[in-house]
């Protein structure tokens, strides 16, 4: 089984700003933007996709996944679900990261699994949410099927540590650019990175 992440486009917010869950548009069109993830993954033999998009409900994501699953003849279903969504930051969402204050990003950083000084989900808590969807999506699928997503950094980050084994605090560190594709392959029921931030 293939398990295909894409982290959404780049987003039309000023750099340095934190956007967690907060709901704001991609730069460019969703359509161009599909047309160009399209021939891409076309190009690395990223497995085509047959059961739908499934995304995050956040617009960056569900918009490129409405539009990629509407490319060719097939008019595939989205799968939209909370679940893909970003991590909550709770008070941090919409701010610039430099004008938060310096001990309170301290204490997250002093406890990045646990701790929330921001109000919303912790990294535990996130991760939670994230690993139920892979749970009750991904278990049970035949190994000739494949899972597409339209998603998050910290999602794509999130599941990679999962799959593969590796601290979260590792993965949380790893380049990821916008519209990027990190492919998972299940071989005798272990996970391998196929691709990173192709």
């Amino acid at each position: 089984m293939d398990l295909v992440l894409i982290r959404h486009p780049e987003v039309a917010v000023e750099a340095g700003v934190c956007y967690g869950q907060t709901d704001v548009p991609l730069q460019r069109d969703a359509s161009e933007s599909a047309r160009t993830l399209t021939a891409r993954m076309t190009a690395l033999g990223v497995p085509a996709c047959v059961d739908g998009w499934h995304a995050s409900p956040l617009r960056r994501c569900m918009s490129l996944a409405h539009e990629l699953a509407a490319i060719g003849d097939a008019h595939l279903d989205t799968h939209v679900d909370a679940r893909l969504a970003e991590m909550d930051f709770g008070a941090w969402e919409g701010r610039k990261w430099d004008t938060i204050e310096r001990a309170l990003i301290d204490a997250w950083a002093a406890d990045l699994e646990h701790a929330a000084p921001h109000g919303g989900e912790s990294l535990a808590q996130f991760a939670a949410r994230v690993l139920t969807w892979l749970n009750e999506t991904c278990s049970d699928r035949p190994t000739a099927e494949s899972v597409h997503v339209i998603a998050h950094a910290g999602v794509v980050r999130v599941l990679a540590s999962h799959l593969l084994g590796v601290a979260r605090e590792e993965t949380l560190q790893w380049p990821l650019d916008f519209g990027a594709i990190a492919w998972f392959r299940r071989v005798r029921g272990r996970w391998l990175l196929v691709r990173w931030n192709a």
